[in-house]
């Protein structure tokens, strides 16, 4: 009988929880420790919470480390001390220094959420809602000290329908990869696929979002908004300050929208029949704000917000504003 690969898996997103659970049900995979980030403050009361990741795993039964920095020398002596064939990382959130990377006696293998070398980086899944791309993807890459720079071993390819949101796109690509990330691990940990060098003239990097990424410019497209809604949802969501007529201002997160052509609003302009919410957009467009979330509420229909505003049309405070 072969003997399982020795794998440790690194991981914090929620890309990573299929990917995890199918390793841990795979009899060639041997997962000799699941490594995530520490616990972090969430939410406005700030509770302790852990990465969706460490959660995961621990419903699974399976033991978590929560690593500060894996980088510092005592981490990455005990790395060298388990002497694992593999190290498997997903969406884990640092950086892997040189000593990390020379820990597993085979290589150290990156699933990224992109179809390499587009969309290096640290929010893939995002660009590209946001660049409306026909397709997108996972790869099997060997890292190396530059950013998803490596070699890559695997693709697989998802086609888009431009609906997408970023929650539900990342779930189905954690599961595209789910499906033969035991089979691809052990393929490579036996020299049986070869990995290919990325095309340095195809490159495009992305990198880690913020929450001001999100705040609406009001003069861009409202396609090109509408793709905001979607690839910044849920965080840091498509935001936007209104303010009504006693001059209370408040912000909020567009959730659906759909997209009006040849619109004679200016951008920011705000109109809408009873129960419809339309803001005028850059080029000519406008976009018809169907689900909202307010400041510290739910999510609601457009019609309901209007409801709760009497019937009041909020106006837009433009970014300029801000």
């Amino acid at each position: 009988m072969t003997k399982p690969i020795k794998t440790v898996f690194l991981g914090s997103g929620p890309i990573a929880i299929p990917i995890l659970r199918a390793l841990a049900d795979s009899p060639d995979i041997e997962l000799s420790a699941v490594i995530s980030q520490l616990d972090r403050p969430a939410g406005r009361k700030r509770i302790l919470t852990p990465t969706p990741l460490t959660a995961a795993a621990l419903d699974m039964g399976l033991d978590v480390i929560r690593a500060a920095d894996v980088n510092t020398p005592e981490f990455t002596g005990f790395l060298h001390d388990l002497a694992p064939d593999l190290l498997c990382v997903v969406s884990f959130g640092q950086i892997l220094k040189s000593g990390v990377l020379s820990a597993p006696k085979i290589c150290c293998v990156n699933i990224h959420a992109s179809l390499l070398p587009r969309y290096r980086g640290a929010s893939p899944v995002t660009q590209v809602i946001l660049h409306r791309e026909s397709a997108t993807g996972v790869c099997f890459m060997q890292m190396e000290k530059g950013l998803d720079s490596g070699p890559v071993f695997r693709t697989l390819t998802m086609p888009l329908t431009g609906v997408e949101y970023a929650d539900s796109l990342e779930d189905d690509l954690g599961r595209l990869a789910a499906g033969c990330a035991a089979e691809t691990l052990v393929a490579i940990a036996k020299g049986k696929l070869t990995a290919g060098v990325q095309n340095p003239a195809q490159v495009t990097v992305c990198r880690k979002i913020s929450k001001r990424d999100g705040i609406i410019n009001w003069n861009n497209s409202a396609r090109d908004i509408e793709a905001m809604t979607r690839a910044y949802f849920p965080w840091p969501g498509a935001t936007a300050k209104v303010r009504t007529a006693n001059g209370k201002e408040s912000a909020i997160s567009i959730c659906k929208a759909k997209v009006l052509s040849g619109s004679p609003l200016i951008p920011g302009e705000v109109t809408g029949t009873p129960g419809r919410l339309v803001v005028g957009c850059g080029g000519q467009s406008a976009l018809e704000i169907l689900e909202l979330i307010p400041a510290g509420g739910k999510r609601m229909t457009a019609a309901a917000f209007r409801n709760g505003m009497r019937g009041e049309l909020p106006e837009i405070v433009m970014e300029e504003e801000l």
